[in-house]
């Protein structure tokens, strides 16, 4: 399996012949990944897969999405690619806690020419959504604290707009979702997450298995 893809749930050679036929890193998002591995170490696992960029890119640009919120930036890589595919007229507003892995997305964000776009406010993402004015997103990306997902859910879906989509990560969680016997908190919060989005009337969904699982919720209701 190439560097470029995270998926741990297909046929290897499918995933490899898939990403070779897919959209590539540029040279600003390849720079990205260096410097995430070289000063993250370990945690660079943490950063999206090329083949996600490329899907967050496509469905931001899809839906026109003009304004957005992000949970959970790390170094930047989705907030990139979210920022590319709303355009000039988009508004994304990123929420981490970091302020020294949020160093490497400023930076990178000013190379790709996408800093007048994004808005980062670093602190509790809860606190800083509970904050917000009653305005309705576009789109939303979570891919942060896992123990908070049911909690970002509550807080997120009523701000989407109908037609809108609130996207979630590491929602197959390395296979663990099939693990009767795994107990862990973060296990048991995904697993209950999965199973309450599959189950609300307010929303239509696909869990796909890219990278770790995304979760695409469009919301089909006003209430």
């Amino acid at each position: 399996m190439t560097a470029r893809s995270r998926s741990k749930f297909i046929d290897a050679a499918i995933a490899d012949y898939a990403i070779e036929h897919s959209s590539g890193p540029d040279e600003i998002q390849l720079e990205l990944q260096r410097v995430t591995a070289e000063r993250t170490g370990i945690k660079a696992g943490m950063q999206v897969g090329d083949d996600q960029a490329v899907l967050l890119e496509i469905l931001a640009r899809a839906t026109g999405a003009r304004r957005a919120v992000e949970v959970g930036t790390f170094t930047g890589y989705s907030s990139l690619a979210l920022a590319r595919g709303m355009g000039p007229e988009g508004r994304l507003l990123c929420l981490d806690v970091s302020e020294e892995w949020t160093a490497i997305a400023r930076d990178t964000w000013e190379k790709a020419g996408v800093a007048d776009r994004i808005e980062l406010r670093l602190g509790p993402a809860l606190d800083t959504l509970r904050d917000l004015p009653p305005v309705l997103f576009d789109l939303a990306f979570v891919d942060a604290d896992k123990n908070n997902y049911d909690a970002y859910y509550d807080e997120l879906l009523p701000r989407i707009r109908p037609g809108g989509l609130l996207l979630v990560d590491n929602t197959l969680w390395s296979g663990a979702v099939l693990d009767e016997n795994d107990k862990s908190d973060e296990t048991v919060v995904i697993k209950a997450l999965n199973d309450r989005i599959a189950a609300d009337p307010r929303v239509r969904v696909v869990l796909l298995p890219i990278g770790d699982g995304l979760t695409v919720a469009q919301r089909v209701t006003e209430d």
